[in-house]
């Protein structure tokens, strides 16, 4: 169930993602908030799967 949820993660990462680059062109502080936060999630999903512990 773990691994779901680092996969959602990663997946909600990428459609913030291609938000911030659809939006980038009309609204830039928007484009970069999402960026921002698909950066936390993708981040958060990576780390969830646990390769990084030691």
């Amino acid at each position: 169930m773990q691994d779901l949820w680092a996969v959602l993660l990663i997946a909600l990462g990428g459609l913030l993602l291609g938000g911030a680059i659809s939006t980038w062109k009309n609204l830039r502080l928007l484009a970069a908030v999402l960026a921002v936060c698909a950066v936390l999630a993708a981040a958060s999903g990576i780390l969830r799967l646990g390769y990084f512990s030691g």
